[in-house]
């Protein structure tokens, strides 16, 4: 899975940038800046990353069924985790 790291706390502003985000995601170990926000290619993470920060008490996840991405939200930061080939698209 590609993971994007957007660092905000502020979901509102999250969701004002994600389509962009989605659209034309940040290279691995790039960063971008939209609307005042850091976004970053952080790279592939595995699924047990994934599993492992869903049972956290402090981590909110969210997600979007029709593409795979699942959005784990953990402080100041939300990390859209995608596959491969919907971050190619």
């Amino acid at each position: 899975m590609k993971c994007i790291s957007v660092y905000t706390d502020n979901f509102e502003a999250f969701s004002d940038i994600y389509e962009q985000i989605i659209d034309s995601p940040p290279a691995d170990n790039e960063d971008v800046v939209l609307e005042g926000i850091t976004v970053s290619g952080s790279g592939e993470v595995p699924d047990q990353y994934i599993e492992r920060m869903k049972v956290k008490p402090e981590v909110v996840v969210m997600r979007e069924k029709q593409r795979g991405i699942t959005i784990l939200q953990h402080g100041n930061v939300f990390e859209i985790c995608m596959p491969g080939e919907a971050a190619a698209e």
